[in-house]
């Protein structure tokens, strides 16, 4: 997780200080590609990366790049479900309300309890999500977007952004399930797909 992470970070990061946004969303998945395939990052293993027939996405759509209203209501730490016995602690952190090719939409923010406590993360908000899509034309575990702390009642989320966890390449990983309420009535045709092969 702490690698997807920090990764993610530094892509957002890149994206910001870019002057054309298509352009700068190809880079991001150029380079979360390289990050994947390198022995070194310990993502992938070698007879993985030899079996690795590369990543799909959406086609980038600017549509799916929303401004939402953002509302503040921590919950109890709770243990979140994941691909495996590990239960890591969670706790409500806030919604998101934003309206989707005419659909008004809502979904929950998370925050990981462990991560809040490392000075990299301390604004660190976590969206795993379902929706139409999943299982059909991406990964069937849902997917994942990462956000800042907002400063104000408002909140970009760029679903182009959106991507698999480690579990849609690998069984070695342990992975959050997106809780049923972050579960979507439509689909969210942008972001990554179910990687090729699988």
């Amino acid at each position: 997780m702490k690698l997807i992470l920090t990764h993610l970070v530094l892509m957002t990061s890149l994206l910001a200080f870019s002057q054309n946004y298509e352009d700068s969303v190809r880079e991001l998945r150029v380079k979360h590609i390289v990050h994947l395939t390198d022995p070194e990052n310990g993502v992938l293993q070698k007879e993985e990366i030899e079996h690795f027939l590369g990543l799909d996405y959406f086609l980038i759509d600017t549509s799916y790049l929303v401004t939402a209203k953002f509302k503040k209501d921590k919950g109890k730490r709770f243990k979140m479900p994941t691909t495996t016995e590990r239960a890591p602690l969670y706790r409500r952190y806030g919604y998101v309300e934003f309206t989707l090719n005419g659909q008004l939409l809502k979904l929950t923010v998370y925050q990981n309890i462990q991560l809040k406590k490392q000075k990299d993360y301390k604004d660190y908000l976590f969206l795993p999500f379902r929706d139409q899509t999943s299982g059909n034309e991406s990964y069937g575990g849902g997917r994942y977007l990462d956000l800042s702390k907002p400063a104000t009642d408002t909140i970009r989320i760029d679903f182009n952004l959106s991507y698999n966890p480690y579990c849609a390449y690998s069984h070695r990983f342990s992975c959050p399930i997106p809780p049923a309420e972050n579960t979507l009535s439509v689909p969210i045709h942008a972001g990554e797909k179910t990687p090729k092969g699988h």
